[in-house]
């Protein structure tokens, strides 16, 4: 037997969502992202339900999961206005930055011991998350933010090491 339709589930439950949404985000714009999400993936995942009288919990579980996604990953990648966070950058001289390339990156990274290797490239290159890469690895999540804190320290070491004016032939270059 099939569900309800989406026009009579979004009807039904539209107001009662965004209401919930916005106690979760305190923003107008954000609980109708989270609304309108939520029934995206109704309209995708829905027909999967077995038991139509469980629509409800099943929106309401989908918006507070997205929710909860998307607050992991405003808190991975935060957004500010760039005047407000220079003091937290890191002071990169023009020289350095000019030295560096991605090639210049990727062979650093290649240099350093590889039970460290896999989570900095886990982490940078393929942007996982600590417990992704804790999954993935089979390994506990403080040993992986160990094996972060080393491979960074030996990546910086082998960066601040690979300086091409000090490699050249007779020293310093003019």
């Amino acid at each position: 037997m099939p569900g309800p339709d989406f026009e009579t589930v979004v009807a039904g439950h539209y107001e009662p969502l965004y209401r919930f949404a916005f106690s979760l985000t305190r923003s107008e714009a954000d609980a109708c992202d989270l609304a309108q999400q939520t029934f995206y993936v109704w309209a995708t995942k829905g027909h999967q339900l077995r038991d139509a009288s469980k629509v409800r919990s099943w929106l309401f579980t989908t918006l507070h999961r997205t929710f909860l996604e998307s607050r992991r990953t405003l808190a991975r990648f935060p957004h500010g206005e760039l005047s407000e966070l220079d003091a937290d950058l890191p002071v990169v001289l023009p020289e350095a930055a000019r030295q560096l390339d991605a090639m210049q990156a990727v062979e650093a990274l290649g240099r350093i011991d590889d039970l460290y290797r896999a989570p900095v490239a886990l982490f940078y290159m393929e942007d996982c998350s600590y417990q992704e890469i804790a999954e993935i690895l089979d390994v506990p999540i403080g040993t992986v933010k160990s094996r972060m804190a080393r491979g960074l320290a030996q990546l910086r070491h082998i960066l601040a090491g690979n300086n091409p004016a000090r490699n050249q032939p007779g020293g310093q270059r003019e």
